[in-house]
Order: C-alpha cells, then structure tokens, then sequence
C-alpha cells in the first residue's frame, strides 16, 4: 500500500505542475495580445496592488513617470551584468528600440497582465506546499525534497526575472531566460513526483539501450532549445506586427527573418528524431513507456498542426499561445519518457516503505 505521504506529495506535485502549465498558457495569451507592459511597474500594477480601471485614476504624464522609474532600475541591472562581464547584455538593454517607449494605458491589457501575475503569485503557494509535503523524503529520499526545494528557489528568481521583462520592456534575451527557466522549473517537478513513485511501487525493467537513451536526451535538448528558439520568432513576429500597426497580419510571414526559417526547418529534424524515437520505445514490452510514447507523440501533432496554421493562415492570435503550451507539454512528455525510461532500464525493483507508518 503507497503511504499517505506519498499520495499527498504526489497530488500537490501535479497540481504544482499543471498550475505551471496553465501560467506558460496565460503568459502566451499575455504575449498574443500585447498586453506584456500591460503594467509598467512591477510587483505592483501603476503603483497600487489594485489596478485601476480607467486612465481618470492615473496621473496625466504616468508615461514619463514609469518610464523615468524603468530606465532608472535597468541602468542599475546594467551597471551589475558589467560587473561580471555581460557587457553586450547590458548594451542591449539601452539599445533595443522600445527602451524609451511607454505604453498607452488599455484596462482590458492592464487586467489580463495583472492576472497572469496573480496565478504566478499562487503557483508561488503551490510550490512552498510542494516543498512542505515533500519533508518526509529528508529521511527516504533527500533528492526529491531538494528537487521540490530548489523549484521553490528557482520560482522567486522567475518572478525576479518578471520584473526585469518588465522593466526592459520586454527585452528579448530576458523573455528568453525567463522561458527557458519556465522549462527547467517543469522538469525539476516532473522528476520530483515521479521519484517520489519509485520507491512505493514495484517497476517492470528493460533491457538498458545506450542508443535510445541518447536519443531521448537529444529530442528533450533539442525540443528545448526549439522552444527557445521560438521566443525569438516570437519577438520577430511582434516586430513586424508593430511596424505594420498590428493590421494586414497574412502579410507578418513573409516579412520574417532567417531565423524563422531555421525554426520552421528545424521542426522537420525534430519529427523525424521524435518518429524514430517513438518506434525504438513501442518495441520495448512497457504499458507506461507505450503510453507516454503516444501522449509524446500526440502532442508533437498538435504543436506540427499549431505551427502550419500560423504559419500559413495569418498568424491567429488564438493558436499563438497554443503553439507555445502545446510545446512545453511536449517537452514535459519527452523528459518523462527520458525519466520513465532510466527508471525501468536500472533493472532495480525498489522496496516499499514497511516501516513508514502512513
């Protein structure tokens, strides 16, 4: 019988990450509607925790205000990376064209924002809770009470890093990191509960294939930098939806760069290397790895389907944040085949915990 705690650390570890899902969701409808500086300041919205409803409630020169208030903190985030060498990071805070620009005031952007930094705050909640359910395991298995307790860490640095996507309005190599860290915080998580499992219950084993465990690691590696990669798309796409005024969007494709060239060509290697990898693994005798297999390979059809959409009926603000979410599931569904696959290729049945009282 699993113990008690374990049902509780695994309940509040998919809750944590489906609650993480759903803050990468809201953050793309953010992006799709331009609604990123939707709040100028940060952790407070215009100044207040409350934020207003109509621009009648904030005073008549707020830009020059916030944007005095932005320019001030990045010259002291600039003046810090030069001190450890990032001198060309800190060049491109004050290079990128919309440093200087404010915002108008849009209660509907301000609202979606401030919502989005409402279900991060809370996620902040489920994650300490993750950390405190995970206090059994100090004795059993410390590495899963770390890997709770370094989430726990690395969501107050992400919300750290909101603020400076904030205050750079929006500078890409911050949107970047802050994605990419998004992605680290989901496999941390991932691999919390599923080696909270392993002790609990009794594991089928494979024969270990050193061929498919590296090509497990490179669709996970490369699925992550593809998603990286698409930030910066993404940040091309605004561009272009700024310069055109946001209108005549069939034509934002083809005013793209290379880049989305390589993001678009690179989709075709990672089909074909997520398409041999499924086969290696359906020959393997595992219901969980079959499962996980088909789950990988259903969301690599939606994000495929996601992408031609976009990209050949007029970039649909709807199907943006669907493209990203479906992405990072599919990152989560690659990393724990990758975890799924190990476990079972040990050749380890683990004990049950006989003299833990549940």
């Amino acid at each position: 019988m699993i113990p008690a705690f374990v049902r509780r650390f695994r309940f509040i570890g998919i809750l944590t990450v489906a609650a993480v899902y759903l803050l990468i969701l809201v953050g793309g409808v953010v992006r799709s509607t331009g609604s990123g500086m939707g709040c100028p300041d940060w952790p407070k919205c215009f100044g207040t925790w409350i934020p207003p409803t109509h621009i009648s409630q904030l005073p008549s020169d707020y830009k020059e205000i916030y944007t005095a208030q932005r320019v001030a903190k990045n010259k002291r985030l600039a003046a810090t990376l030069e001190r450890f060498g990032f001198a060309q990071v800190a060049g491109d805070i004050f290079a990128h064209p919309t440093q200087y620009i404010e915002t108008d005031f849009n209660v509907t952007k301000t609202w979606i924002e401030y919502l989005n930094r409402l279900l991060g705050a809370l996620i902040g909640v489920f994650v300490f809770l993750t950390v405190v359910f995970a206090l059994p395991y100090w004795r059993l298995d410390k590495t899963v009470f770390w890997l709770a307790f370094g989430s726990f860490v690395l969501v107050g640095v992400q919300g750290w890093l909101g603020s400076l996507v904030v205050s750079t309005n929006l500078l890409p190599i911050m949107v970047t990191i802050h994605m990419g860290l998004a992605l680290v915080i989901v496999a941390m998580l991932l691999y919390a509960v599923d080696r909270s499992q392993q002790s609990a219950e009794r594991t089928e084993t494979i024969q270990f294939s050193p061929a498919l465990a590296v090509g497990l690691w490179v669709v996970v590696l490369l699925t992550f930098g593809q998603i990286v990669l698409g930030t910066q798309v993404r940040e091309e796409v605004d561009l272009v939806a700024s310069s055109m005024n946001y209108s005549n969007r069939s034509e934002w494709v083809e005013q793209l760069g290379g880049i989305f060239k390589v993001h678009r060509t690179f989709s075709l290697v990672l089909l074909i290397l997520n398409i041999y990898v499924a086969y290696q693994l359906y020959q393997l005798p595992s219901k969980r790895l079959h499962k996980l297999t088909s789950a990988m390979l259903g969301f690599l059809g939606l994000e495929i389907l996601a992408g031609i959409i976009l990209a050949y009926f007029a970039v649909p603000a709807a199907v943006q944040p669907v493209h990203l979410t479906v992405a990072t599931l599919l990152f989560g569904g690659q990393f724990l085949l990758l975890v799924a696959y190990h476990r079972r290729a040990k050749s380890v049945v683990k004990p049950t915990y006989p003299h833990v009282v549940a």
